[in-house]
């Protein structure tokens, strides 16, 4: 217990460098862009249009409700690949001031995960806008959206310290993850119902974690249905299981990142 309580005395002490580091980021990202903040709602609606008239037109998928099905995919999966994407090359970023200061090391996969939950608070706008448009309701169970979202931001924490631990020592990390979001955005129902899968399909896109994550926050956000036991019990174990796994990663190599950094 005072390991624990000795780590959460060094979490508040540099909780105010964590959020410096946020607002840092956020104030780069929209430097002099004319828009600003506006491209973090613009973003997923212009992709939202491409992938509609892709699959209505193209494809003849029809689903009326097909907008919103995209960007209650789209949000979750943005989430998890921008936060982690940036953890994975923020210990490499962030050489300079470990080498000058001591600051917990954590601190960088942490913000930029954090960061990434900024731009999904953002994005959350423009979902209801597009609920509104195409007339769907608006069912009370929204107000627990933030339930899937923190469960996918647990995980992506997790998954960041451990990209960001791989990526001190073997640097070609960053291109091998960007080559497996592309594959994994398509392993994950974003733009396709899973109900067009085969069974044997939909038993395997169950092994990924996003599946679960998009799944609840889906039900939340257009069902009108709260998680029931079950999905709580597997994104809680999925989310629990990579931030303990990232933890203990991360500690166990974090000496050895000055040498390399």
């Amino acid at each position: 217990m005072t390991a624990i309580s000795n780590r959460l005395a060094v979490f508040r002490r540099y909780r105010f460098l964590l959020f410096n580091l946020v607002m840092k980021d956020f104030k780069l990202k929209y430097r002099r862009s004319v828009l600003g903040i506006l491209w973090s709602m613009l973003n997923p609606l212009l992709m939202m249009l491409v992938i509609t008239m892709v699959f209505a037109e193209i494809f003849r998928f029809e689903d009326e409700w097909f907008a919103v099905y995209y960007l209650t995919g789209w949000l979750v999966f943005n989430l998890v690949v921008e936060g982690t994407t940036g953890a994975m090359t923020s210990i490499m970023g962030g050489g300079g001031l470990l080498k000058k200061v001591y600051i917990p090391k954590y601190i960088f996969p942490l913000e930029k995960c954090l960061f990434a939950l900024v731009n999904t608070m953002f994005a959350m706008i423009p979902i209801f806008a597009v609920k509104a448009f195409v007339g769907m309701p608006v069912h009370p169970t929204v107000l627990f959206f933030w339930v899937p979202v923190i469960y996918v931001l647990v995980f992506a924490i997790g998954l960041g310290l451990i990209l960001a631990t791989l990526a001190v020592f073997f640097r070609d990390i960053t291109h091998l993850y960007a080559v497996w979001t592309t594959a994994w955005m398509f392993l994950t129902p974003i733009i396709y119902p899973v109900d067009l899968l085969s069974e044997s399909m939909r038993q395997w896109i169950r092994f990924n974690p996003l599946y679960h994550y998009v799944n609840m926050f889906r039900n939340v956000m257009m069902n009108g249905t709260m998680p029931n036991l079950r999905s709580h019990i597997i994104c809680g174990i999925l989310s629990i299981t990579f931030l303990l796994v990232g933890l203990l990663v991360f500690k166990w190599k974090q000496d050895k990142f000055i040498l390399y950094i």
